[in-house]
């Protein structure tokens, strides 16, 4: 006989977020409170063979415009343990490329699946996706926020480090959009981020000015200087992430120049705590941003952070594919 899957801590009788995710700064600190009790209780299931096939007849579409492996495997792998199913649509495979408009496309997917993630390069077009599609939308990445890789790293960082109020990361090197997400749930969750980045890399000043308001609510801080050594003294966490992302190649001979000093080695990480957890979201190139010895060693927790991502990921399409369709019935994930 079928085990059934039991009931969800911290999950309500239907998703109380909006319709899409698309910043981490547009979620409520309480909401990002309960995902968090959500990934642990579905890592925690998972871990001890607990059927758990919450989506089950959930159809999820994954569009991507960028290559991917972990948010694409820990998606699909996700809906498969959630009892779902995923579609993947290359935007070089659909009518996109031969001139459809967002518009149209998304109201016919929207005939067809529960939820959408897209990968993207502009954050507008996310949006727009998020506007014409009556499904909810998740932002799988644009270029300027990775929300559900922020939202996933807190989980690593309270698993490694305990509530984290108070805790301190350093983050070094490019301003990119992991940098910003980390910058919105930091604020959110009343930590402290230190930030070193040179002149003319440093994230979002928008979106800063934004979790610098949110930051005065919860008592976080939030700083922003061209001084590595700084920035990642006393450290709890101390991050980066690759210089050149995606759709950056071909400034990649001037990034390295200017990102050099920045460096995640062995002598900046001496500044931190010595029981600093280092991070990077992955993939990593040894010998540029992060040094082969720091990646590799003992305050490494980078594999532990790729495995939490599949965690959150299910967390998030729990909590965004269970609730109400806009324009459609009310899907709910029941307790059994």
């Amino acid at each position: 006989m079928k085990t059934r899957p039991g009931r969800l801590i911290g999950q309500s009788s239907s998703a109380a977020f909006g319709k899409d995710l698309l910043t981490v700064g547009a979620i409520p600190r309480s909401h990002i409170a309960r995902l968090l009790r959500i990934a642990g209780d579905l890592k925690g299931k998972r871990q001890r063979g607990v059927p758990h096939d919450y989506l089950a007849g959930t159809t999820l579409g994954l569009l991507f415009e960028k290559p991917s492996t972990r948010t694409r495997v820990s998606f699909e792998a996700g809906m498969n343990q959630l009892g779902g199913q995923s579609l993947f649509l290359s935007a070089s495979d659909i009518q996109l490329c031969r001139g459809e408009s967002i518009a149209d496309t998304a109201r016919v997917l929207s005939r067809y699946l529960d939820g959408l993630v897209v990968r993207t390069y502009d954050h507008a077009v996310v949006e727009e996706w998020a506007r014409q599609a009556s499904i909810p939308v998740i932002n799988g990445l644009t270029d300027l926020c990775h929300p559900c890789q922020a939202l996933s790293d807190l989980l690593t960082i309270r698993e490694k480090k305990g509530p984290l109020k108070g805790l301190k990361i350093a983050y070094v090197g490019d301003g990119n959009n992991v940098a910003n997400s980390l910058i919105e749930g930091t604020a959110k969750m009343g930590m402290v981020i230190s930030l070193a980045c040179p002149s003319g890399y440093e994230p979002d000043q928008r979106l800063v000015d934004l979790a610098r308001v949110e930051a005065e609510a919860t008592g976080a801080s939030i700083t922003i200087s061209d001084d590595p050594h700084v920035a990642v003294k006393e450290a709890h966490v101390v991050y980066t992430d690759v210089w050149v992302s995606m759709g950056r190649e071909r400034e990649q001979s001037r990034r390295l120049k200017a990102l050099a000093p920045y460096q995640l080695n062995e002598r900046l990480l001496k500044n931190a705590r010595p029981d600093a957890i280092v991070m990077h979201c992955l993939p990593a190139h040894r010998g540029q941003e992060i040094s082969a010895g720091v990646l590799d060693g003992p305050q490494s927790v980078v594999l532990d952070q790729a495995e939490n991502r599949l965690h959150m990921q299910k967390a998030i399409l729990v909590e965004w594919l269970s609730g109400p369709r806009r324009g459609g019935e009310r899907r709910q994930v029941k307790s059994r």
